[in-house]
């Protein structure tokens, strides 16, 4: 009934989003990006070594922006409640199947993510955000027990998940350029 490895380009972001609840995107601040991108001209630095030729500019070619790239790539994660469905990533969810809802402060994150992970659970985890959120699925055919992700706004995200009307405390209505749709 679920479908984890959603296919093609669709998702919240490409749909027309008439009936999202909650939106966000999980960027990555600007105090992120300035160590992955000086480790990338060190690394470029080893390689050229004072060599002439070719050696001494492709590495910087080719490092600094593919670094920038896998950046860019991971600050384009949208978690979003949308059209009656949870997307996380490309993966998506009917809120149908949406059991319990846990929230997992910063401090529980090793447990949940090490000890207490199932291995069979659908994670996206992405360390420059704090909480998690653990979303218990309910359809018995699907051998997926949750889905474990990160999310800034947890109890705003949870309140959309739990089907709060727009506009009731807890919930967020969101569109391009809108509040809630992340920080």
């Amino acid at each position: 009934m679920t479908d984890s490895a959603a296919t093609g380009a669709s998702g919240p972001q490409t749909k027309r989003q008439t009936g999202t609840r909650y939106a966000e995107r999980l960027y990555l601040a600007w105090w992120g990006w300035p160590l992955p991108l000086i480790a990338a001209g060190l690394l470029a630095a080893e390689i050229h070594m004072g060599y002439p030729g070719v050696r001494s500019w492709l590495p910087y070619v080719v490092l600094v922006p593919a670094t920038a790239l896998i950046m860019v790539l991971l600050s384009r994660t949208r978690v979003a409640v949308a059209d009656g469905e949870l997307w996380v990533l490309k993966a998506h969810l009917p809120l149908e199947v949406v059991g319990e809802v846990d929230v997992v402060p910063a401090e529980g994150k090793r447990h949940a993510l090490g000890p207490g992970l199932d291995r069979k659970a659908y994670v996206m985890h992405r360390g420059w955000v704090g909480p998690l959120l653990r979303v218990h699925l309910t359809d018995p055919e699907d051998p997926t027990p949750y889905w474990l992700f990160s999310t800034r706004h947890p109890e705003r995200l949870k309140a959309a998940l739990k089907g709060r009307s727009p506009g009731e405390p807890g919930t967020v209505e969101a569109g391009p350029g809108q509040a809630g749709t992340g920080e």
